[in-house]
């Protein structure tokens, strides 16, 4: 049995009790300038004084919070972020590649790791998903496609995948390790939805059990941290440590939030904590949940999920609206989903039961009239972009740099070359790439996903998009 023990969350509480006096940044002085406010959580928002360790140069409790994180996750180091997974993809993607270096990456990544290879200056090779019919999406990566790539760019520096997707589909990890470490490369993972992994079945295999060299975790998104705490794990010897302090240094606040930072001490806790009884508890809570959804076939069909999928995400596959506009009612009724596409509603639950069931059938029931009131329901059109398997930019980031840009009309837009990358949020993922010519495809999908209500990270999208000029 696992003894509690959260060295760093103590310490703060240790601090808090001894009521300081305080002479030191931050401006809220531990919360009592919010007058009439309640604020208790800022009683724990400390900065490096004494006893409470440094995060950028760690002896004390962090070391230790940090240590015992190792531990649990089975990395010869563990790295606590403040500035989310985004930070460690950065800093991870400045690590391993420079200017002019080649590193193949997942088609459908994060926007965070496309920032950091521009910012280290090298030449993403892009492997694209294939299409799963299981799932609707380009979920599955596959050793072959990986093999491909190496073959055909064997100078690439790494290999940089996501695992699972952010509907939680995993594919054989473990196999595409060991066809990249014998080309004697690092393999890097956004785990940005996997942190749970490591509480073994019925969850997919973690990605450090699988083999890769450095996984980044937001603890936040499937652990019970605060927003914006993750972890950065490394084991083995094809990544440095040192160059990955000095761009963890380099990239995080030089004045880290401690609240978060103990977060993650108490998140790394709770899962550790984790027991039997509360994965049984689990499982009949997801089944009874599973059920009720599935009582509404009129609506949506509920994905059955298999072994590669993660049981705590949900995905309904609308039978008459696009996810988009069922996603809209149920936030209507107070039911809060985690995204929407054409064509699927993603659902996301915690680590145990955390809301009455009869509560849930209740806000269903109004879901129900509602979308039975709903007229003209319109056969949905999946916008399914296939990608070329293996795919480079029209130019390095380096000559981008250099290039003019100019807003032109949609309409007008196909053949010229993308100055920004197009991202619809959620889930943060590309449509388009910074540096990818633009065909009449990419033009209709965001016309067609524009009409359906998704929303993108992208200014003036109405007005056109940002284009190279004078090719």
């Amino acid at each position: 049995m696992n003894v509690k023990s959260t060295p760093l969350y103590e310490a703060l509480q240790k601090n808090r009790e001894r009521e300081p006096i305080s002479f030191h940044v931050p401006g809220h002085k531990y919360g009592k300038l919010y007058k009439g406010m309640h604020a208790d959580f800022l009683g724990l928002d400390a900065t490096e004084i004494s006893g409470l360790d440094d995060l950028h140069a760690p002896e004390g409790v962090i070391r230790q919070a940090q240590e015992k994180a190792a531990d649990f996750f089975g990395s010869d180091e563990t790295f606590f972020l403040v500035n989310g997974t985004t930070v460690g993809n950065l800093a991870l993607l400045l690590t391993v590649c420079g200017p002019g270096d080649e590193i193949i990456v997942q088609r459908n990544c994060h926007k965070s790791v496309l920032n950091g290879i521009e910012l280290a200056g090298a030449k993403p090779v892009f492997i694209a998903p294939e299409f799963e019919e299981d799932t609707g999406r380009y979920s599955r990566v596959t050793p072959g496609s990986i093999k491909n790539a190496l073959e055909q760019y064997p100078e690439s520096r790494a290999v940089f995948l996501t695992y699972p997707d952010y509907f939680g589909r995993a594919y054989p990890l473990r196999e595409i390790a060991s066809i990249i470490h014998q080309m004697g490369i690092p393999l890097l993972i956004d785990e940005a939805h996997g942190v749970h992994f490591h509480l073994g079945s019925p969850f997919p295999e973690p990605a450090l059990t699988a083999g890769a060299d450095a996984v980044v975790q937001s603890a936040h998104k499937m652990a019970p941290a605060m927003t914006m705490a993750s972890y950065l794990h490394i084991q083995g010897r094809r990544i440095s440590s040192s160059r990955l302090r000095h761009y963890l240094q380099m990239l995080q606040s030089s004045s880290p939030s401690y609240p978060l930072m103990a977060s993650l001490d108490l998140a790394r806790d709770y899962l550790q904590q984790w027991s039997e009884e509360d994965r049984r508890r689990l499982l009949s809570f997801i089944e009874e949940v599973r059920a009720v959804w599935k009582g509404y076939p009129e609506h949506w069909r509920v994905h059955s999920g298999s072994s590669n999928d993660d049981d705590l995400k949900i995905i309904l596959e609308p039978e008459k609206d696009t996810g988009f506009a069922v996603a809209d009612v149920l936030e209507e009724e107070g039911l809060i989903p985690e995204m929407a596409s054409s064509d699927q509603v993603l659902l996301v639950l915690g680590l145990e039961p955390y809301f009455s069931l009869d509560n849930l059938k209740k806000q269903l029931a109004f879901v129900d009239n509602k979308l039975k009131k709903m007229g003209n329901h319109a056969t949905i059109k999946q916008d399914h972009i296939s990608f070329p398997p293996i795919q480079t930019l029209e130019w390095s980031y380096s000559e981008m740099r250099e290039k003019p840009a100019v807003v032109m009309d949609w309409n007008k837009a196909e053949g010229w070359v993308a100055a920004e990358a197009i991202i619809p949020y959620p889930p943060g993922i590309p449509l388009i790439l910074k540096g990818e010519r633009l065909s009449s495809t990419h033009i209709q999908a965001v016309h067609s996903l524009l009409k359906k209500g998704a929303r993108f990270q992208n200014l003036d999208m109405a007005t056109g998009v940002r284009v190279f000029k004078g090719e």
